[in-house]
């Protein structure tokens, strides 16, 4: 049986309770202090702390305890081909979103908490403790911001005048590799930012996909395109996004439903029609310089 609007609502509030009272403070406290704490994961770019490992411990037994029957992946405990996302309810975590962030200091590292029922996000909290952030929505009980409604302002949504949040990634391998996916990602950006491209407004970084996807969720980004990131940087993110009125789809043409573990994705915000978010999808679709491929 499907979870009910109420019982998402109220699990929702209590990882908002956990992510303030339990998350936050340790992030705030070791940010920046964590320089020759680190772990090399794929490369010497993706990084992982003992604070990673910590956040993830306390994440999963909180939730163990109060959802004893729910599943848990998180980001420190994902195994390569053995890690499943199936239809049961299932907390998908990243306990620090932009660790390289974290590490340096800068203000924008968060942890993500998402729940997925049937494989689609249903609920989720980022909160950034740095700059007092907290970002929540379950389905079907709207977006929030510090408590407050999410009301993105409608206003024309048009691919020339948009803001794009792009990221380097951590999987940067050339083509010589055999890997064309950086490759197509810098391709992309130049045919987006080209004035013989679309000739967009400009790109951000965050350095954090869960923090792109929340401010395309307020509507301060008109989209979010990404290619290799992973379901625990989305999945909150992506609730969030979608109970303020955007949309999610693939990051590579013609893919207009993808799953959450696929790991390329672009998402788009709301105030403005469906119409109008389907054609700035396919307006964007229309400068990707390939099909990025990566693996679960």
């Amino acid at each position: 049986m499907a979870l009910t609007r109420e019982q998402l609502k109220d699990i929702e509030t209590k990882l908002v309770e956990l992510a303030a009272k339990e998350v936050g403070p340790l992030l705030k406290e070791k940010a920046g202090t964590q320089f020759e704490a680190y772990d090399d994961k794929a490369n010497q770019v993706d990084l992982v702390t003992a604070v990673d490992k910590k956040v993830e411990s306390i994440i999963n037994e909180a939730l163990t305890k109060l959802y004893p029957d729910f599943r848990f992946v998180g980001e420190e405990t994902y195994r390569p081909g053995d890690t499943e996302i199936g239809n049961e309810p299932t907390f998908i975590v990243d306990p620090i979103d932009g660790t390289t962030n974290f590490i340096h200091g800068y203000p924008y590292s968060c942890t993500s908490i998402g729940l997925v029922e049937n494989g689609v996000p249903v609920c989720g909290v980022v909160f950034n403790p740095h700059l007092d952030q907290m970002y929540h929505a379950s389905a079907g009980n709207g977006a929030f911001l510090n408590g407050k409604p999410i009301k993105v302002a409608e206003r024309d949504l048009k691919l020339q005048k948009s803001v794009i949040a792009l990221e380097s990634g951590s999987e940067r391998s050339s083509g010589s590799s055999g890997d064309d996916n950086f490759d197509i990602k810098q391709a992309t950006y130049r045919n987006l930012l080209s004035d013989q491209g679309a000739y967009i407004h400009g790109s951000r970084s965050c350095g954090s996909a869960a923090m792109n996807m929340c401010m395309v969720a307020t509507g301060m980004l008109d989209a979010y395109w990404e290619g290799g990131c992973w379901a625990w940087d989305v999945c909150a993110g992506w609730c969030i996004l979608t109970e303020a009125g955007g949309v999610v789809v693939g990051g590579n043409p013609n893919e207009w439903k993808v799953p959450v573990d696929d790991r390329c994705y672009l998402a788009v915000r709301g105030g403005c029609s469906h119409p109008s978010q389907k054609s700035f999808v396919e307006g964007f679709w229309s400068h990707v310089a390939g099909k990025l491929k990566y693996h679960w």
